[in-house]
């Protein structure tokens, strides 16, 4: 497959990612920890906003490999 069109695709895969992941993590947040304090919910923002990433990075490795002769 061409890096071009891996980019493209890999393009909409993240931002599909994305936009589910902050869905869900919201949900998540609002479900569970609707009266918690304000270090709890810094705390699970912190951390789920780091845990996106790696899938992206998963993704953006797939995006970077050279097409196979």
């Amino acid at each position: 497959m061409p890096v071009r069109l891996k980019k493209f695709i890999g393009t909409f895969v993240i931002l599909f990612l994305v936009l589910v992941y902050a869905l869900f993590a919201t949900a998540i947040a609002s479900t569970y920890l609707a009266e918690s304090s304000g270090w709890v919910h810094l705390a699970y923002f912190l951390f789920s906003g780091f845990l996106w990433v790696l899938p992206a990075m998963w993704v953006i490795k797939w995006m970077e490999t050279p097409p196979k002769r």
